[in-house]
Parts: C-alpha cells; structure tokens; sequence
C-alpha cells in the first residue's frame, strides 16, 4: 500500500513540474501570463483536469512558476560560510540575483501577482512555499542571536514577517519602475540593515555599521545616475 502511495505521489510531482515547466516556457515566449489552463495542459501533455486538480487555478499556476528556484538551497550552501550576519546578505542576493539576471520574465509574473482585480486568490505564495520561506530567514535570524550580534529578546518570527514587508516593498517599487533592476540588492540591503540595526547587539551594529554605509554609497551612484 505504501509503495503505491509513493509512486502515486512521485507521479503527481512530475506532472506539476510539468504544468510549471510548461507555463515558464509559454509565458517566456509570449511575455504574457494571461495563459489558458488548456493551453498549459497541452504544452505540458497533460488532461485539462490535471492542473486544475493539482494548482486549483492559473494563478496558482504563476506563483508556481515564480516560486520555482529548486537551485536555491544548493546554491546558497555552496557559498564561502561567512559570519552568521553577512549570510542574511548573502541570501538577500541570491533571492534578487534571479530578478536581476532575468528582469523581464520576473517582472511579468510579480505584476500578474500583483494584480488583484481578479476574483482568485490573491495571497502571492502559497501556505507550504510561505511557511518554508519564512523558516529558512527565520533561521538565519535565530542564528545571527545565538552568535550574540542580534538581542536575544526579539521574536525571530516576528521579525522575519518585517523584514518580508521590506522585501516586498522592494519588489513593488521595482514592478512599477521605481527601481532599476541593478539597484535592487541595494535597495533591499539597506532597508535589512537599517532594520536589523534595531535589533543588534553592539557587536552587530558594528558590522551592520559597515552594510550601511555600502548600500548608501551604492544607492547614491544609483540616485546621480537617474538624475542624470
């Protein structure tokens, strides 16, 4: 029984890889996410039923696509190991280094995310990717207390939930064009560090110290450039 569980579900897995692996090509080629589930069954050789029974809508369908990075984890692990404080930068990079290597594409989901006009579902992850996500920064946060350069006292879930409203914002001024794809990391970092400074230890807001007076000589290229 179990064994049929197992290839039940090993079968039901790479028919969503499909159904993503399908609607990423469509939307690269067309440059639009306004796809029909009929379309990405057929791309994905899959009945229409299939993607409706596994996503449940074609938003659904866009988040997936934009939640795909199964790279990250390996990716981040490969980094040089660092202090616990300058890995939360490290990962910070690595999530806006595929934006930033691919703007047109991930711009052209975040917007179809952000749209809300519809009647679906308008969350932008779902409880899985959103709880996975939010342990991963979690951790990092709780390591950065245990290696005494963040307070001991603040929550680390709570904080990871504001440091996700950054991102977020981030993320938005950027689908509207308030920021320039390569400014992104810059951005974001500043806004990690001015917030993570509120928290720190002396030991950390030394060398969160350090963070933010480097984004700010980035942003501030960024700022003359624009105004050029």
């Amino acid at each position: 029984m179990s064994v049929g569980i197992g290839r039940r579900e090993q079968a039901k897995a790479e028919r969503r890889l499909r159904i993503i692996g399908a609607a990423r090509n469509l939307i690269r080629e067309t440059g639009d996410t306004n796809l029909s589930m009929r379309t990405i069954a057929k791309r994905a050789q899959v009945s229409l039923a299939t993607p409706y029974n596994l996503f449940g809508s074609k938003r659904a369908v866009v988040l997936a696509v934009l939640e795909d990075v199964r790279d990250f984890t390996e990716r981040f692990g490969a980094l040089h190991p660092v202090n616990s404080i300058e890995r939360i930068f490290q990962a910070l990079s690595l999530a806006m280094d595929y934006y930033v290597k691919d703007p047109d594409f991930y711009r052209t989901l975040w917007k179809a995310l952000l749209d809300t006009s519809g009647k679906e579902d308008s969350e932008i992850s779902t409880p899985q990717s959103r709880a996975q996500n939010r342990a991963f920064w979690q951790s990092l946060i709780e390591d950065a207390q245990k290696d005494g350069f963040l307070e001991a006292d603040i929550r680390a879930d709570m904080f990871e939930r504001n440091m996700s409203y950054t991102f977020n914002g981030v993320m938005l001024a950027w689908v509207m064009g308030g920021i320039e794809s390569e400014d992104m990391v810059a951005a974001a970092g500043l806004g990690y560090a001015l917030k993570l400074q509120g928290a720190a230890t002396a030991s950390g807001r030394e060398r969160l110290a350090k963070k933010v007076s480097a984004y700010q000589k980035m942003l501030a290229k960024a700022y003359k450039r624009t105004a050029e």
